[in-house]
């Protein structure tokens, strides 16, 4: 009972419990329990954030990104990203990384994008893994490599990426069949590594 849970969310965030201000906030987003209000959503995140809470930053920043309850704020949707991925939050760390890459509240820097990509990749975020794919693919913030570019969108077809299946089939047309065998033993071992021996 949506109505209920947001009773007793409001109960304990108004006592300045962060996770039940994440919760309530969550609630407002998605208009659970209540008529959906991004301006209250924002308001409940915000105070959850501030006492840290990984998963209230990483939806404040998205609010902020999209201009959700708030003024779009490409440099306060980075910040908030960062407080999450610097927690470990795998799409916190994602979403910094697209900043990154496009320049978006950030300078651009593809390998500040690389490094926040390998770290969401690393917790199994296929997008992250795709656009690592695509960031070794055209040589972006790494050295080009097709051999590490196959890899990444091996992988991220293995994690559910459809649109990775067919630009890993693409970059295998350019490659030598030694060099796909390579790039298919090396994506087998990131994974059955848990992602810890993913070629670097």
């Amino acid at each position: 009972d949506y109505a209920e849970a947001v009773r007793w969310y409001r109960l304990a965030a108004e006592q300045g419990y962060a996770k039940a201000q994440y919760n309530l906030g969550w609630m407002y987003d998605n208009g659970n329990g209540v008529v959906q209000d991004y301006a209250e959503a924002v308001k409940w995140y915000r105070l959850a954030a501030e006492q840290g809470d990984a998963d209230a930053q990483y939806n404040l920043g998205v609010m902020y990104k999209n201009g959700n309850g708030v003024v779009q704020d490409y440099a306060e949707a980075v910040r908030w990203y960062r407080l999450a991925a610097e927690q470990g939050y795998a799409s916190a760390q994602y979403n910094l990384g697209v900043m990154y890459k496009n320049g978006y509240g950030v300078v651009q820097d593809y390998a500040e994008a690389v490094k926040l990509y390998r770290l969401a990749a690393e917790q199994g975020v296929a997008q992250a893994q795709y656009n690592l794919g695509v960031m070794y693919e055209y040589g972006r913030g790494v050295l080009q490599d097709n051999i590490l570019s196959h890899m990444w969108y091996n992988i991220a077809s293995a994690n559910g990426t459809k649109k990775s299946s067919e630009w890993r089939d693409e970059i295998a047309a350019k490659m030598t069949p030694a060099d796909v065998s390579k790039a298919q033993a090396m994506a087998k071992e990131c994974m059955s590594s848990g992602y810890k021996n993913c070629g670097w």
